[in-house]
């Protein structure tokens, strides 16, 4: 599995289904319908997914973190 399909995987669905669809080249106008946006409303959500999977390429999994108590 590549780096970014391992960030993928760790953001939520909504962000994660609007960047892969947009890298499959699947018109706006669908990938707004499949993520419950409008339109107009697109371009941010792929600027919160985008840093949302900056930050998740940043931190290990799960299962490598330490438990803080």
């Amino acid at each position: 599995m590549t780096p970014y399909e391992s960030a993928l995987r760790k953001l939520p669905l909504p962000y994660s289904l609007a960047l892969r669809l947009r890298d499959a080249g699947v018109a706006p106008e669908v990938v707004s319908e499949y993520v419950g946006v409008e339109e107009a409303a697109l371009d941010g959500v792929y600027r919160i997914a985008e840093a949302k999977l900056r930050a998740a390429a940043d931190r290990p999994p799960a299962a490598e973190r330490s438990v803080v108590r």
